[in-house]
């Protein structure tokens, strides 16, 4: 029996079959390109794609001499301890000392503490000539016996007065045409010009050798007080320095009240002396501590309280009644410039009281409900107790735009450099980002943003605490986010329909927010592609991991060729109609009831 051999026929392959095939391809291929992109970009790659940093190359070898050099001349300086009985502790070297201490080539009047601190001793100096000169002139205080303390009390003020005249004041900067001038020889031809040099040197001009002919006599020192520049200009760089300068100012008040009734004493006891002492009623009797007594009667004198003896003589009451005149205009010049700098003081509280009574006074015209009113007088003190102002912008207006951003930067830029969304991008871009953050308050429970809502903000946390509420009945605490956290970034960078909040956001406690809206973020990045499209490479992977399916069971996976090709497409409902609603063809059904309907016609045509 001839057993005849079948030759195997042509291989042949289902459509549908390739298609998944190639499907397959284009998805690896994708896959791969992904997998590179990331690869090339450090900031989305994942842990395991991240290539390992190249060891930096060694420095060359004169740097590394530099260093040795730099190493060996900072040893010296570390090794500086001081012995003590109960313990041993390192002290800085005397050459840092010296470097601080050594006098600059120019001063800058306006940052130099050390010239804020020489211009305190000149003007304790000063003081002390304004206080005791007039003192020593008129009462019987400056004897043989003490004249040596005295004078030897002058002579350090007269250095002083000399070390300010010789060695700082010619080097001094100085504006000319906005231009700082810091050479040496222009900076002596300013200071020698000005009509300060001038008072300077008639300050410092030797009188005192007149005490050869006429004795010690304090009078001759009376041109010491004409340095008053230097008091004055010490007074403005202190206060440009102090946190809170009111305070310096009402002492100062109080100092220039204190040194008039000084004054007004001395000119006292010198017309006592004049008339005779204990000679009438009026003048001072010589009987207790002659400056107190003559101080009393300047106080009651100048702040007008009365009580004194009626003068008696032409004399006596010329002097009373100049006196009278003096101390109504000095007192009440006095008490306004003490209400001026209590009112500067308190000018923030006072805008903060009115504003508050102002927004009451509206609210109770309008007839807004208790608990909305206590929301508001709450935000109102917590805003103003935090902060020292209500609205942070009224205050940088005022500002060139150099200076706001310094400004910013130093307060927020910090909080803002921690953000992960904004790591790589340009500074420049996070710069002008800072000067368009809009800080806001929240109060406890307050929403700051809705489930389902429109989202054209991003928040930034600044201080306090917020919590994602989900869950069926929306309570369920799903995350609470602190300072530095950030959300609602998904809104600000999707395009289309993805702006949509995705859960309520509500303050716990009081909570301090930075906003940046999508119109300010967009108007920025016009200006910086790189990192627009740094961002939205961040958008999309947010996107992605915001559509990622919640956690539950895993799902089983197909085996073989089911989970080769992956799950069957469903059936398209036309074909569907087309082939019927049990399993049975559908024209072969539509044809046999057009039979039937046939069969039926031509029976009656028949009849």
């Amino acid at each position: 029996m001839n057993t005849q051999k079948t030759t195997p026929q042509g291989f042949q392959t289902n459509e549908y079959a390739d298609a998944q095939l190639q499907e397959i391809v284009r998805k690896m291929r994708e896959r791969a390109t992904v997998y590179k992109e990331k690869l090339k970009d450090p900031v989305l790659s994942s842990p395991e794609g991240t290539p390992s940093k190249k060891k930096p190359p060694p420095p060359p070898k004169d740097e590394k001499k530099e260093e040795k050099k730099e190493e060996a001349e900072a040893k010296p300086e570390e090794d500086h301890y001081c012995d003590m009985l109960c313990c041993k502790f390192k002290k800085p070297p005397l050459k840092k000392y010296m470097t601080y201490l050594q006098l600059p080539d120019s001063i800058d009047s306006y940052t130099d503490r050390r010239y804020v601190a020489w211009l305190m001793l000149v003007t304790v100096a000063y003081n002390w000539n304004c206080w005791f000169i007039p003192l020593r002139f008129v009462f019987p205080y400056q004897t043989p016996s003490n004249t040596i303390y005295w004078v030897a009390i002058d002579i350090i003020c007269d250095i002083c007065y000399l070390c300010d005249l010789l060695v700082f004041q010619p080097r001094v900067q100085f504006l000319k045409g906005g231009d700082i001038i810091v050479n040496k020889v222009e900076m002596k031809k300013f200071y020698h010009s000005s009509m300060k040099f001038r008072l300077d040197v008639i300050s410092v001009l030797p009188f005192e050798v007149l005490y050869i002919f006429f004795g010690f006599n304090p009078a001759f020192r009376a041109n010491r007080m004409l340095k008053h520049n230097t008091f004055f200009e010490f007074n403005d760089r202190l206060e440009a320095i102090l946190d809170k300068a009111y305070i310096y100012r009402v002492i100062r008040t109080t100092g220039y009240l204190l040194f008039i009734l000084h004054i007004n004493a001395c000119l006292y006891y010198w017309a006592s002396d004049y008339e005779g002492l204990g000679s009438t009623r009026w003048v001072y009797d010589g009987q207790g501590n002659m400056y107190l007594r003559c101080y009393y009667w300047a106080v009651r004198t100048l702040i007008t309280i009365g009580g004194l003896p009626e003068p008696q003589t032409l004399f006596e009451i010329v002097f009373q009644l100049l006196n009278f005149f003096l101390g109504v205009f000095v007192f009440s010049s006095l008490i306004g410039q003490m209400r001026d700098v209590i009112g500067a003081a308190t000018a923030g509280q006072n805008y903060y009281r009115s504003c508050m009574d102002n927004t009451v006074s509206y609210m109770n015209t309008y007839s807004i409900p208790k608990v909305v009113q206590n929301r508001v007088r709450t935000w109102y003190e917590y805003t103003w107790d935090s902060q020292g102002m209500l609205d942070e912008s009224e205050l940088l207006e005022q500002m060139p735009t150099k200076m706001q951003l310094a400004i910013a930067i130093d307060v927020n830029f910090a909080i803002v450099n921690k953000v992960d969304l904004f790591k790589g991008c340009d500074t420049q871009m996070i710069y002008d980002m800072l000067l368009r953050l809009k800080s806001i308050v929240y109060l406890p429970g307050d929403f700051v943003c809705k489930k389902g809502e429109i989202g054209r903000e991003m928040y930034i946390i600044k201080q306090g605490e917020v919590q994602v509420l989900g869950g069926p009945d929306g309570t369920k605490v799903l995350v609470t986010l602190r300072a530095g956290a950030v959300f609602g970034e998904i809104s600000l960078l999707a395009a289309g329909g993805g702006n949509r909040r995705t859960a309520n956001v509500v303050a716990h406690g009081f909570a301090n927010l930075f906003i940046l809206d999508k119109k300010t973020l967009n108007e920025i990045l016009v200006h910086y592609p790189d990192s627009e499209k740094l961002l939205m490479k961040k958008a999309k992977v947010l996107l992605k991991e915001k559509g990622k399916p919640a956690p539950g069971p895993p799902v089983q996976q197909p085996r073989g060729l089911a989970g080769l090709f992956g799950q069957k497409q469903e059936t398209p409902k036309l074909f569907k109609a087309m082939l019927g609603g049990k399993g049975k063809a559908g024209l072969a059904k539509l044809l046999q009831l057009k039979r039937e309907r046939d069969i039926q016609v031509t029976p009656q045509k028949t009849e």
